[in-house]
């Protein structure tokens, strides 16, 4: 399995290096509660909400035998990942072995330096609903 973020039909696309230990796919549903004189409650079923993702794993400094990617280190990933987000660009999510295939945009991008250099970071995503003009 890979992950791959890609922004403008795969104009510059990134490999995570090191895939995160699990990810958590959430799938908000935008029901409503009611509350009637004569039934009390009632749940009335809405629409889907957007589905979103945390991605937490590290952007190594140096080389290990376990990247799955070596086109980048550490810095280089989150300065990359910072363009897309001040440019506004929504990013395409793709994760091999899976039907994942999103676009999204990010709601957080945090991380930390630790001591042996590696940037730990944790990615927020939420799907990204290309306006329809027709």
């Amino acid at each position: 399995m890979d992950i791959f973020l890609s922004v403008n039909n795969r104009e510059q696309v990134i490999c995570l290096p090191v895939l995160p230990a699990e990810f958590t796919i959430s799938k908000p549903q935008k029901n409503d509660t009611f509350e009637t004189v004569t039934q009390g409650e009632l749940k009335l079923i809405g629409s889907p909400g957007l589905k979103g993702i945390t991605i937490s794993s590290f952007f190594p400094v140096r080389d290990y035998p376990f990247l799955r990617d070596r086109s980048y280190k550490g810095f280089e990933y989150v300065y990359i990942i910072d363009k897309w987000i001040e440019a506004k660009y929504p990013i395409r999510l793709i994760i091999t072995e899976t039907p994942i295939n999103m676009v999204c945009c990010a709601d957080d991008f945090s991380y930390t330096i630790k001591k042996d250099g590696d940037l730990y970071y944790t990615l927020v995503l939420s799907q990204f609903k290309l306006v329809n003009t027709i």
